[in-house]
């Protein structure tokens, strides 16, 4: 559990592969995608139209997809990859070694449904009847750790993290937590659309706890309860926006001043059933919600509690029980909450479930025959580029003061690059899986990462250990490590193609390295110093001067609405808006310094200006379903594509002069147009 911990490119994480591009068929190099392009309108009226309008139109979203844009296509045109790998992986053939066997019995097990449909309640059944057991309130912290060690989000979060006033040490931590529903918000707007989608969740935990065997008056009573209590929780959580402040999740204390927050719960028998090493002081992330969750503690009887941990129980374990489970439990969170039309076939739902539970050992099977040297060998010349044109950046601004770029400076010296996997790979070999029962493999994959995580506390940091595994198409930086990781699955077209020009890859690639490099000094990153402390290495007229520029994007982004009666939050997606916009501006930068003195030569009648910009568009191409846009709206740090797109180029005089856009287009940047990086 990691309170804060990455500022990533896209905000959902999807699992895919990266396969070496073909040989070119000519020794043109590849350009823009021009099929792409929506020529009816100019660049200079609305670029994302422009540069993705004729994808979006041919594009629709497939029937199990919320969202369907360059990132997903490419993410499902590779996933093939990864279902190839574990098909084969899942032969039972002798010979196999331990790696192979592991992620393809795994694999075996999820996609059994047969067996996993003739069990029915039977893989939780153990677990319901001992959350019935519990007979006083005394019990119930040693059962809520039970919950929390197999997966269950239960009352609250508990794991490690790094200590932000100490990044080289782990430490314990708790945060809230114990919300089915994405947001707190969810529980406490009072438009129609939310107090209508409240209903329904409460109508979706009553079917839930009826499929475990409750009577229908009985479900309807503990499903009324469960939003109740957890309708309490979230009054008492901090909202995101709140959040994005370092500080204000960061409160560090002995484990008995933690213990006074929330003394009717029985820390001593959760610790102990939790399984970590003892520790003497912790992070508690939000101590305002230990203080609401005492008080609902006291009051609630425990029998409520008990249908709120059987309503947890079930919740979390769906998707790897019986159909009518599966069913039930898409119903709503697929249907109801985002619109997706039909569940995914079950082969992706096993790939992505063995990429999220065993993926270090998956990403070594892939990482084989899927990732090139050559490729990181070109990423690495990339970052350096980008990093030197950062550099540059800070050096030139003239809101900065020569102490607080010389402290930039030194930061930027310091990050570190990841590319392609880690140096350690992760060892599962102590979990054992079968092939035969999916939901035990599952659990005891929860239980694994759970140890993992809290075998770290009072020790070193790791520095070598990833958050995301090999095949993800995506990219982050971690702050309190100070590094940025490139996954080798996003090495490839649309962000990469090592037979593409090299200012369309700076448009793609070049603005991912530039995006996460900026996360650094974004309204987050900034806090942070060169070693991954949270240590203020501003002038007071710097971070006044920093602030300003972010009041201007926070107020250009909230302008922005992806559907009727929603808008772009953009005090929660300051972070993203400032590393699009940084990112973009030092990819322009690197890619100017990279082909000066070359000929800017057409390619398929754009100069390399244009197709610089276009590379950029081009990745954030998509289409989204109205109920996904509003749910991405409340809980996203991204804004949605299209806003991405112009809200970057709109700020960029290098974008009017490529396209040659005049003064009153709307695409030309205007006086207030906003800059930090």
């Amino acid at each position: 559990m990691k309170t804060f911990l990455v500022a990533a490119l896209a905000f959902l994480f999807v699992a895919c592969s990266h396969r070496a591009p073909a040989p070119a068929a000519e020794s043109k190099p590849v350009g823009v995608d021009t099929a792409a392009i929506d020529t009816s309108i100019s660049p200079c009226q609305d670029f994302y139209q422009y540069a993705c309008g004729r994808w979006d139109a041919t594009h629709p979203i497939p029937n199990d997809q919320t969202t369907w844009g360059s990132f997903n296509e490419l993410a499902e045109k590779n996933r093939e990859v990864l279902h190839k790998i574990l098909d084969d992986a899942a032969t039972n053939t002798a010979g196999k070694d331990h790696i192979t066997q592991e992620v393809g019995d795994y694999y075996a097990a999820c996609m059994n449904q047969g067996v996993i449909d003739s069990a029915g309640i039977k893989p939780i059944q153990s677990e319901l009847d001992n959350v019935n057991s519990v007979s006083s309130k005394d019990e119930l912290g040693a059962e809520v750790a039970r919950l929390q060690v197999n997966g269950v989000d239960a009352l609250f979060s508990f794991g490690s993290d790094q200590d932000f006033k100490n990044a080289t040490a782990e430490i314990a931590e708790a945060d809230q937590g114990g919300l089915g529903l994405p947001d707190r918000d969810y529980y406490i707007k009072t438009d129609a659309k939310s107090v209508a989608l409240r209903q329904q969740y409460v109508a979706h935990v009553q079917k839930m706890l009826g499929l475990t065997g409750e009577k229908p008056a009985d479900a309807a009573r503990d499903a009324r309860t469960v939003m109740s209590i957890e309708t309490a929780l979230a009054r008492a959580s901090m909202d995101n926006v709140a959040r994005r402040d370092p500080a204000s999740v960061y409160h560090k204390m002995s484990v008995a001043q933690f213990q006074a927050l929330a003394p009717v719960l029985n820390w001593k028998a959760f610790f102990a059933a939790a399984g970590g090493p003892s520790f003497d002081a912790m992070n508690v992330a939000v101590p305002e919600f230990f203080r609401g969750l005492n008080a609902e503690l006291q009051s609630v009887p425990l029998n409520d509690w008990k249908a709120y941990l059987r309503w947890h129980l079930v919740h979390a374990a769906a998707p790897a029980l019986s159909q009518p489970f599966v069913d039930a439990n898409f119903e709503f969170f697929g249907t109801q909450l985002t619109d997706q039309k039909q569940i995914s076939p079950r082969w992706r739902r096993c790939v992505n479930s063995t990429d999220g539970h065993l993926g270090e050992a998956l990403g070594q099977l892939y990482v084989k025959d899927n990732f090139t040297p050559e490729a990181k060998a070109t990423m690495q010349t990339m970052v350096r580029n980008l990093e030197s044109s950062l550099g540059r950046d800070i050096q030139s601004l003239d809101w900065m003061t020569p102490a607080t770029k010389q402290a930039a400076a030194v930061k930027l010296a310091a990050i570190a690059n990841q590319i392609g996997y880690p140096d350690k790979w992760r060892d599962y070999s102590s979990i054992v899986v079968t092939r035969d029962n999916y939901y035990t493999d599952l659990r005891r994959a929860n239980a694994f990462e759970w140890h993992r995580q809290l075998n770290k506390i009072g020790k070193p940091i790791d520095r070598t250990e990833w958050q995301m595994t090999p095949p993800t198409v995506n990219a982050y930086y971690t702050p309190l490590f100070n590094e940025i990781f490139f996954p080798a699955g996003i090495l490839q077209p649309p962000f990469y193609n090592q037979h593409r020009d090299l200012a369309t890859n700076y448009g793609g690639a070049g603005v991912v390295i530039g995006h996460e490099l900026t996360h650094g000094f974004d309204d987050q990153g900034r806090q942070f110093d060169a070693k991954g402390n949270l240590r203020d290495w501003w002038t007071p007229a710097d971070a006044k001067a920093f602030q300003q520029r972010a009041a201007c994007i926070i107020n250009e982004y909230s302008d922005f609405s992806p559907i009727t009666g929603v808008k772009v939050n953009g005090k929660l997606t300051l972070g993203e808006n400032t590393a699009d916009n940084g990112g973009a501006r030092v990819a322009y930068m690197a890619m100017e310094s990279a082909l000066s003195g070359t000929p800017d030569d057409l390619m398929d009648g754009f100069n390399r200006a244009q197709r610089f910009f276009l590379g950029f568009g081009q990745v954030f191409c998509e289409n989204i379903r109205p109920e996904m846009a509003r749910l991405l709206a409340t809980v996203d740090p991204h804004s949605p594509g299209r806003f991405r797109v112009d809200g970057v180029v709109t700020n960029m005089p290098e974008f009017a002069a490529a396209f040659k856009c005049g003064p009153t287009t709307p695409m030309a940047p205007k006086p207030q147009s906003c800059r930090v990086w």
